[in-house]
């Protein structure tokens, strides 16, 4: 019974580290642009199929770098041409524009590499179990939690120590004032979106290697980013993480106890926190508003 409880929050934790991925991703494009990015899983999808087609060329780690760079130049691709045109209007124009480029990204995926689900190659050294006793901590899931902990890192720095991260922080604030004082807002939030999309291609090239191709994998971890977000807090992106982490632990240990509530627990959890906590764990006063 032990080795099955750690063996599902560890699993959890790994499934919390992708939705935290996905979810400052997500967090980063609505705190700045206001924009509800329903085509995030769409673009996970694509920087896992994009590093698939690449790994032949560059292998396993030119694919995992170039990757999620592609991905992201797709992105700024996107918000220049297409996002940017609806920051003047209603929000409901963004959302629904961003769930019908899902769509597009979805079945974009199945023309070129096919519905069928794809086995993504990984070093042999990495799916090597670390343990006869505890078979699932294999290489790959310890480098894919070390990864992400890294880019988590790499974020936070870059939004607390450079020049373009106070500005996305500032334009959070106010974007208004910032416009004012002379920064290029729309270069500003061109650049947050790609940065944005940025994790998500990471987030898709990582799941892959764990979870396999499938043109559905995207919409399979869009929600409970969203729930991730909303758990967290909004406009919090240590709360986005700790909301991430927080329901993937919760679905792995429900996975013991309880199989067929395993999804549903993220949503109680939702409704639990904001009945106790409206703006979420760590969501900052008048959010809402």
């Amino acid at each position: 019974m032990t080795q099955l409880l750690i063996f599902n929050v560890f699993n959890g934790l790994i499934v919390g580290a992708f939705y935290a991925l996905m979810a400052l991703g997500l967090s980063l494009i609505l705190n700045l642009s206001g924009v509800i990015n329903f085509a995030h899983g769409g673009f996970l999808a694509i920087g896992a199929y994009i590093a698939y087609s690449l790994i032949p060329y560059v292998g396993f780690w030119g694919g995992l770098l170039f990757a999620p760079i592609l991905t992201a130049l797709l992105g700024l691709f996107v918000e220049r041409f297409l996002i940017r045109r609806l920051y003047q209007r209603d929000p409901l124009y963004s959302l629904l524009l961003t769930f019908g480029l899902a769509y597009i990204l979805e079945d974009g995926t199945r023309l070129i590499w096919g519905a069928q689900s794809l086995p993504y190659p990984i070093p042999e050294w990495l799916t090597t179990p670390l343990s006869s006793e505890y078979f699932f901590l294999t290489g790959y899931r310890l480098f894919m939690v070390a990864l992400v902990s890294v880019a988590v890192g790499a974020l936070f720095y870059i939004l607390s120590r450079t020049r373009l991260g106070m500005r996305i922080r500032a334009g959070t604030a106010d974007l208004e004032t910032v416009s004012v004082l002379g920064v290029n807002v729309r270069l500003l939030r061109n650049l947050n979106f790609g940065l944005g999309i940025y994790l998500a291609g990471l987030a898709g090239v990582l799941a892959a290697g764990m979870l396999g191709l499938d043109p559905t994998i995207g919409s399979s971890l869009i929600m409970p980013s969203f729930v991730a977000i909303i758990v967290g807090g909004l406009g919090s992106l240590p709360g986005t993480l700790l909301g991430g982490l927080l329901i993937g632990v919760a679905s792995g240990l429900t996975t013991v106890f309880f199989p067929s509530a395993t999804e549903a627990v993220m949503y109680v959890m939702m409704g639990a926190v904001l009945l106790v906590r409206p703006r979420g764990l760590l969501g900052e006063e008048g959010r809402l508003q």
